[in-house]
């Protein structure tokens, strides 16, 4: 997600075109750019649990409204920063070990600035 996929500059059609409200591609590209946007203002969580896994930690962050390859390319930056494993799981992702202040840090990096630990 880290580099933009349109071009800087535009060809002279794709000027012309973009006065056209019946244009799908530019409507796509709004709409890729609102939820883009809105994903930066969810409230995200950043929990700890133990329970059901052997006595093993784990970080959860829920409140992601990312669709399921977003979740996949997030929870990889992520393990990769954090040097652990992971998974997702009911939208949700689940990192290895007690990792809440690095993830938080990670996250603001990404741009979420709504997030909070909860947890034991």
């Amino acid at each position: 997600m880290g580099k933009d996929k349109f071009s800087k500059t535009l060809g002279w059609d794709v000027f012309q075109s973009m006065g056209d409200p019946n244009n799908p591609e530019l409507s796509d590209i709004q709409d890729e750019q609102e939820t883009k946007e809105g994903n930066l203002d969810d409230v995200l969580r950043v929990y700890l649990e133990r329970k059901a896994r052997g006595g093993k930690e784990v970080s959860i962050i829920k409140g992601l409204s990312l669709s399921e390859v977003e979740l996949t390319d997030m929870c990889k930056k992520l393990k990769s920063k954090c040097g652990v494993g992971g998974s997702i799981k009911n939208g949700e992702i689940i990192i290895q070990g007690d990792q809440r202040k690095r993830l938080i840090k990670e996250l603001h990096m990404m741009g979420y600035n709504n997030v909070k630990t909860a947890g034991a």
